[in-house]
């Protein structure tokens, strides 16, 4: 026996197996049962969901030696007729290949002959939206006043394009997508049928691609089934057809999490390497974030997700905020649509992979305003506690600290001078003095085997001496942060130039002039308290 696909071999032949499409169902049972059949039908709706299998059943239905009956018997000769497609009473017409006015003419001259062995002479127009204007001029008397043997049921993936006084004639009937669920267990039931032995998570993504057709479900089955060897796996699906699998996206997605950037990068050339183009990488990372996306604002139904949510792992689930997928969703989305006037598509993914590695730290300025305006709350209601500023030294101890000094340095000048007279070798000693603005050409002097801290020595914008010691100001934070890094070195360099052994201290310019603005509020000095006296 030849061999027939599976869409066709599963054609529905009863309307009970024409599956999600209930309502249709229901309707036109009803409407048979109780004798009130209409002369004109428009069904409506995606592909493959069952509008000719549905024309084909209706036609059975009316025309069965049993009825009009809602449940054709499928063995008399009308049944048989019309199933192999030569019944002389149904007529199929292909509305795209018969678009003329001449053909809908041949139509009014043949509706005067009624039929030959049925009740009705039925018309099934595939695609009308096809039809010309004037071909559908010409159908619009008779439509609309047809004999009582004349049924035409028409079928269109886009309605819109259909006239409104075609419409107007017609019953209406939508067919809706039919929902992963279903699909995926009438594929289950053909595999079973065929003796192949089939994965639940390949089975899932082949009802996923199929983005609610029967039909193209199983044409990507038979495909699948094809090459599997008598057993569907995903993985083995991803190899054969080029797809970036879940784990593998789940890979490089917890490799930027940990801030192996250049780990991910190689993860992605992998992938290409092995043959996957770059437009699926990208259309299997934005399903990815978009399922991230559904799963943070609580969806959990996996037809709508696309993935299995137990397949990734709670810490990626956990780890972006509402905010950082959205970004990352847009991110990808645009990326698509960039690529085709990229200089090279691998750079643009690239760059995007390498950006997703700070999405983590991603935040608006409106969320910032919105925490800061939170802790302000929680501050004015007492909820969090401001910890005091530490008191400054005893007065005293700083007078201890100023008769120290002087002392010091007067017995080392009467040292040096006493050296000077009675031993002339140790000239060389230098004298302890405080060090100075005009000492810092002799730091960056010293500093200059390290070019960095050269730099920061050179941003020195005032030297002062002060209660607590001497005290080095610079015109940025940066180089206050790394002067306070390297605090010993710069201790021992002072030492060598100005004989200066006391306190060292560093501040920056930038942030005395913000913390006398911050001061000037109560309220944001409290807020300071809370950030650890930072404020950005």
């Amino acid at each position: 026996m030849a061999y027939e696909v599976t869409a066709t071999r599963k054609r529905p032949q009863l309307f009970d197996n024409l599956v999600g499409q209930e309502f249709v169902v229901s309707t036109i049972k009803n409407a048979i049962e109780q004798g009130r059949i209409a002369h004109a039908y428009l069904f409506s709706g995606p592909r493959g969901v069952g509008k000719t299998s549905s024309a084909r059943i209706l036609a059975r239905a009316l025309n069965c030696e049993q009825g009009p009956t809602p449940v054709p018997c499928g063995v008399c000769s009308n049944c048989k007729e019309i199933t192999r497609g030569n019944s002389v009473d149904v007529i199929e017409i292909d509305g795209a290949s018969n678009t003329s006015v001449n053909d809908i003419r041949q139509i009014k001259d043949e509706v005067l002959f009624p039929p030959q062995t049925s009740h009705y002479k039925i018309y099934i127009i595939d695609e009308v939206h096809m039809l010309s204007t004037s071909a559908f001029n010409a159908l619009l008397k008779t439509i609309e006043e047809p004999p009582a043997y004349i049924i035409f049921i028409f079928a269109t993936t886009e309605p819109q394009k259909v006239p409104a006084t075609i419409r107007s004639r017609c019953q209406q009937f939508h067919f809706q997508l039919i929902d992963l669920q279903t699909i995926k267990q009438c594929l289950q039931d053909a595999a079973s049928e065929l003796h192949v032995e089939a994965d639940d998570d390949a089975l899932f993504w082949i009802a996923k691609e199929s983005t609610g057709s029967m039909r193209d479900a199983y044409t990507l089955f038979d495909q699948v089934v094809s090459f599997s060897n008598g057993h569907i796996t995903l993985e083995e699906i991803s190899a054969k057809l080029g797809l970036v699998g879940i784990d593998q996206v789940t890979k490089v997605i917890e490799k930027l999490l940990s801030g192996e950037v250049a780990s991910a990068l190689l993860s992605v050339q992998e992938l290409l390497q092995n043959g996957i183009s770059i437009e699926q990488c990208i259309k299997d990372f934005t399903q990815f974030f978009r399922s991230l996306l559904l799963m943070k604002s609580g969806v959990t139904e996996e037809s709508i997700l696309g993935i299995q949510s137990d397949r990734i792992p709670l810490g990626v689930r956990s780890a972006y905020s509402q905010e950082q997928l959205e970004a990352a969703l847009e991110l990808f989305l645009k990326l698509y649509r960039d690529i085709r006037y990229s200089l090279n598509p691998r750079f643009e993914l690239e760059l995007a992979i390498s950006r997703l590695g700070s999405l983590p730290h991603l935040a608006s300025p409106t969320t910032l305003v919105k925490k800061i305006a939170e802790m302000r709350d929680e501050i004015l209601q007492g909820k969090v506690t401001v910890a005091a500023k530490p008191q400054p030294a005893p007065i005293q101890a700083q007078q201890e600290i100023q008769e120290v000094q002087p002392k010091k340095t007067v017995a080392t000048k009467e040292v040096v001078t006493q050296v000077n007279v009675e031993a002339p070798p140790l000239v060389q000693q230098k004298t302890i003095r405080p060090f100075a603005k005009d000492d810092i050409p002799a730091l960056v002097s010293k500093l200059s085997n390290t070019p960095l801290l050269s730099q920061v020595a050179q941003s020195i914008s005032k030297v002062e001496q002060q209660n607590d010691g001497l005290v080095l100001t610079f015109t940025t934070d940066f180089c206050k942060e790394k002067a306070q890094e390297n605090l010993e070195k710069f201790r021992s360099l002072i030492q060598d130039i100005s004989g200066y052994t006391g306190k060292l201290s560093f501040c920056c310019a930038e942030t005395e002039t913000a913390n006398k603005k911050i001061e000037t509020d109560p309220v944001i000095n409290k807020i300071a308290s809370v950030f650890r006296g930072e404020i950005l």
